[in-house]
Parts: structure tokens; sequence; C-alpha cells
């Protein structure tokens, strides 16, 4: 990426090119800190102030990072900020030393569907159409692209793994992404997106990605960006948390107030940038996490030691079938071996025959599980030489089964 003439926030402040959109430019003191910590522009004290109380780090990186997260209250600006990055990448940056003959760098606007995702593609085709000196970089535009005279274009498209493939990105605004599919099991999960994405950008230097939303439950890409990197002074990663009312004094604190009032933790998700601990599962992840050892995900079996097998039988087109492998060490304390997880659609039949054997590589003659399913998982079990067994706690049996 060459060196662009001017500063991202050179252009925000010139009357010329995209100060009409930043009216009362004392309320966005918080975001032209992020944008200096970003691009790694000079920052002054209460711009490292800022720094420091929304990334829990001391300094920033010298150089600006490739990659940011942002956490965000809603009505806090996000939009328009990200609008604005998508529209001085394309307009001032020189791409071409990393594009070849016929290949148009991309700025993707990614969203959950396209609907959203036309909030930021509004305020990109208004930063263009309405500057007069940006205007004649439009070579054409559709409700979804715009293509620009320099090689680059800017394209609105949902959050799937397959239809960012095949694309060179030079940037990727990710928005809203806290409320993208994080189930596995969903046609297109956050992180096989990412996962898709990146290699896109893999071969542009200086490419970004920046993946912002207000939070919502802690799962999710999101979610693990924060726990990752957020504090992390050793991170090439930026993770950027603050409430609404830090990025955009404007809103009314009455509004905050009333929110809460009405519904504490949807509020403090909201306008606090909270992550919600109420729309947690049946456990909640600190207990979960307290209990397992990072980077070990199953035990071998020890020789002496009794384990007991408990199964959650499913029919192979709705619901997962699981099964768990346990024991008891010497204190006596539970200790989970095994969990195994085999999401529909699936043959009963095969994956019977896989617990089985693995009920069999520990030792295990017998396995327990609740009432699903009447005879057919005994009579399955059976052919493989394993006892099925119903369990007198059914219902806390199969809870325990699933992962």
């Amino acid at each position: 990426m060459s060196a662009p003439a001017v500063s991202i926030l050179d252009a925000i402040g010139d009357p010329a090119l995209f100060a009409p959109w930043f009216k009362r430019p004392e309320s966005w003191r918080a975001w032209f800190s992020f944008l200096r910590a970003l691009f790694g522009l000079p920052m002054g004290q209460a711009d490292v102030a800022t720094f420091r109380a929304c990334t829990g780090r001391e300094m920033p990186a010298e150089a600006g990072y490739r990659e940011a997260w942002l956490c965000v209250g809603r009505r806090g600006g996000k939009s328009l900020v990200l609008a604005t990055v998508a529209t001085f990448l394309s307009c001032f940056v020189d791409w071409a030393p990393h594009l070849t003959g016929g290949e148009r760098g991309v700025v993707m606007v990614i969203a959950a569907d396209r609907k959203q995702s036309r909030v930021i593609h509004r305020y990109i085709r208004a930063l263009l159409l309405r500057v007069p000196l940006l205007a004649p970089l439009v070579e054409r535009q559709t409700e979804d692209v715009i293509d620009l005279t320099n090689g680059v274009t800017i394209e609105i498209t949902t959050a799937s793994f397959r239809s960012i493939r095949g694309y060179t990105v030079i940037a990727a605004l990710c928005d809203e992404i806290a409320f993208w599919r994080t189930d596995e099991g969903s046609t297109n999960p956050d992180v096989e997106v990412l996962a898709a994405l990146r290699p896109s950008m893999a071969t542009v230097p200086g490419s970004l990605l920046l993946c912002a939303s207000s939070p919502y439950s802690r799962r999710g890409a999101l979610w693990d960006s924060h726990r990752r990197h957020f504090g992390r002074a050793d991170s090439p990663v930026l993770v950027w948390k603050a409430p609404t009312r830090v990025m955009n004094p404007t809103v009314p604190q009455s509004i905050v107030d009333e929110a809460m009032e009405a519904d504490a933790p949807r509020a403090l998700a909201e306008y606090g940038a909270e992550f919600r601990t109420d729309v947690e599962t049946f456990v909640s992840r600190e207990v979960v996490e307290s209990c397992v050892v990072p980077g070990r995900h199953e035990l071998s079996r020890v020789k002496g030691v009794t384990y007991v097998g408990f199964v959650d039988p499913s029919g192979g087109s709705a619901d997962s079938m699981t099964i768990a492998v346990a024991h008891r060490d010497a204190s006596g304390r539970a200790v989970l071996d095994a969990v195994r997880e085999r999401r529909p659609p699936f043959s009963p039949e095969a994956v019977v025959e896989e617990f089985a054997a693995l009920l069999r590589s520990y030792g295990i003659g017998k396995v327990y599980g609740d009432r699903y399913g009447g005879q057919w998982p005994r009579e399955r079990f059976n052919t493989h030489g394993i006892l099925r067994q119903t369990s007198r706690r059914a219902t806390f049996t199969a809870i325990c089964c699933r992962p």
C-alpha cells in the first residue's frame, strides 16, 4: 500500500471532503482517537487517555493495525466511521502496485443481510457523489456495487463464506458481527465467513479488516476477539470497547437511563457495550471454563480406572446425538474424559456404531441414557455389544451429555 498524500483525519477536517459529515467535531473526539490508533497517526495526551480507557492497553502500535474490532454501543457512530474508512481507503490509497492486469481491489461491506449492509453503503455513496473532488472517480454504480476509475470496487454482500471467495479484498467492513450466525451447524457461521475472508486479504499489504457491533452474548467471533485481544499490549489485533456516550456524547443520558430502568441487561449491551450474561445457556461460561483445562480435548484411557458412558440419542434429522465418557478420580471428583457430538443430518445406525467403538475403547460395556426412542437405542447398542440402560436421572443425563 502506498502512503496516502493526506491522512484520514485531514480528509475529515477538510470542508471540501468529509467535514460536512462530521459536524460538531468535539462530539467525534473519541472516534478521532480511534482513527489515530488504527492508522498509526500521532496522538496527543487526550488521545492516549481515550485509547487506554477503551482498549485496556498503555500505548498503541506505532504502525497502526491491520485488524480492529469495535465493540461500541448503539447510536455510537459506527456506521458513518466505517463508511468513511472505506471511502478513504478507496480514494486516497494507491492499490495499483498490488493488483495485476484486470484485477480489481474490493472494499467489501458485509452484514447479516443486504438490508443491513446498505446503511453503510448509502453513507459511502453520499461521501463519493456529494463531494465534487471525488464524484468523477465513480465509473459505474448499481444497488450493490460502486466501481471507481482507479481499479477499486466497493461492494455490499451478505455474510456467506461462499460468496466472498475469489475476490482481492483491500478492506472488509463487517457490520453488526455480534448478530451474525454463530452456531457451527448454521449455513454461514461467523468463524467460517472470517476464515474465507482472510486469505482474500493476505496478498495485499495494508489491507484492513474492521469488524464493528454492539455486543450481545458471550459467544461468537466478537466475544472471542474481545476475550483474546482486549487489553493485550502484545497483540497485533486492536479491540476497542466503549459505551455509546463515550463515542457519541450527543446521545442524551436520559435515553440511556430510561432503557436501563426498562431492561438493565439489554441496556447495558445496547448502550453500555457490555456482553450479556442473561442470555446464556444452562451453565454459565465462567463455570464451564473453570472446569476445563485449556487446549485439552480428550483424555486417553488409564489402566485400572473404571469409566462410565452417557448417551443422548437422536433420530438424525433435527437434534444432535451426543455421548460422554467420565470417571471419578482418587479424590472423588468427576472427570469428563471425552465428549462427542454428531450434528444432523446423520445416520443413527452409523453414529451408534461410532459411539459404541468409543465406549469399547474405554472398556465400557454399558451406557446410560434417557428414555428417548423407546427400544431402538437399546437394540442398536446391543447389536454392537453395548448394554443400553435407562438412567434413573434421565433429564439430568440428557443435559450433561450436551457439550
